[in-house]
């Protein structure tokens, strides 16, 4: 669904037209890229105070019936019967070939699962679950929106608004009363800042955005300064930093995978593309998901070609994400790269042509400002 006259629109696109924000297609939806403020001012202005994002685009998804963690289990590497009530924790929806399906956060809700899955994705997502939890209700809601509400202002605006979340924890999840409605909401989100992500019904949802933007501490937040955000949180995108032929731990995300799914753990292997998996962990992957700093301004954007000299033939890697990283101040990117590429690595990409250098680098760019 890429045609202009075939998009979804966002249940706060008036909202949006009245702000003055520039829409684009993404994910089959028309959602704004930016604001008036800008790209630039946008991020910034997020890690500074506070932004709201409409990423309404996202799939939630609910999960109910007994047994229900144990047969997720089957889809995702990760542990899910450990998981609290009120917890929630990121998750790897992978294929027999160890890929990545699709990444997502699942939250336990007492009596259901939730699951926030990418919207480009949603659809597959919902063939895979519906497929592999035969014996359980799995529904894809159509009547909530989703907003985040990210930056260092983002607790005190919206305690003022949802007394007790403030209390929240990073990852925890809780339900909340507002203007007659349940928020559903959880201390997480996709920049590396702090703040919130809320499920609040489509009938709410302008007026819970108005009440957020009234602070001034508060802008709004397009497409655009999201992914910069996101870049140098170090923070994968579905679709360029992770896609079906990439497994787990050629993208750095070992971290994801508990002990208790891994060889010799107590419930070890049993998900989709295990064999694959956790050979890798036992024995390493030949490629490895890594930052990259371009030398000089011009950035790397997806699809350069990454090569270990100037006059090499073969490439040894490529980028997956780049651009100007506005709190770095510099050009940054992610890409993979081989292996034992340690970083301070030296390699070289093609733009336009003409080799420029790199340097592979640790990630994130910008270290995360969680609540513990």
């Amino acid at each position: 669904m890429t045609a202009e006259t075939n998009l979804k629109s966002l249940p706060l696109a008036a909202l949006h037209a009245e702000l003055g924000g520039k829409m684009v297609p993404f994910a089959g939806y028309a959602m704004p890229v930016q604001f008036p403020a800008g790209v630039m001012a946008e991020h910034l202005h997020t890690r500074e105070k506070a932004g709201l994002f409409d990423v309404s685009h996202m799939g939630q998804v609910i999960v109910h019936g007994e047994g229900r963690a144990e047969a997720l289990e089957r889809l995702l590497p990760v542990n899910v019967m450990g998981l609290a009530e009120g917890r929630q924790r990121y998750g790897l929806l992978t294929l027999p070939n160890g890929g990545v399906a699709d990444d997502l956060m699942f939250a336990n809700r007492g009596d259901h699962l939730l699951l926030v899955v990418n919207g480009a994705m949603k659809h597959a997502d919902m063939e895979i679950l519906t497929a592999g939890l035969p014996d359980h209700e799995v529904t894809l809601l159509e009547d909530r929106a989703l907003l985040a509400l990210q930056g260092p202002s983002a607790e005190a605006v919206l305690e003022a608004l949802v007394p007790g979340t403030g209390a929240m924890k990073f990852m925890d999840v809780a339900t909340f009363p507002y203007d007659g409605a349940e928020l559903w909401i959880s201390r997480s989100g996709y920049t590396g800042e702090d703040g919130y992500e809320i499920s609040v019904p489509v009938d709410t949802a302008e007026a819970l955005a108005r009440a957020i933007l009234a602070h001034d501490d508060v802008l709004p937040i397009g497409l655009g300064a999201r992914d910069s955000l996101r870049l140098e949180a170090g923070m994968p995108l579905y679709g360029q930093d992770l896609t079906g032929n990439i497994t787990p731990v050629e993208a750095d995300l070992k971290w994801a995978i508990q002990k208790v799914r891994r060889t010799g753990g107590d419930r070890a292997g049993g998900f989709t593309g295990d064999a694959v998996i956790l050979s890798q962990l036992d024995d390493g992957a030949t490629r490895r998901r890594a930052g990259l700093l371009p030398q000089g301004r011009a950035p790397m954007r997806m699809g350069v070609m990454l090569y270990d000299s100037e006059t090499a033939t073969a490439p040894v890697g490529t980028v997956t994400s780049g651009g100007f990283g506005p709190s770095v101040g510099a050009p940054v990117a992610m890409g993979y790269v081989p292996a034992d590429c340690a970083p301070g690595t030296t390699l070289y990409g093609d733009v336009r042509g003409k080799r420029l250098p790199v340097t592979v680098a640790e990630l994130p760019f910008h270290t995360p400002r969680y609540k513990r």
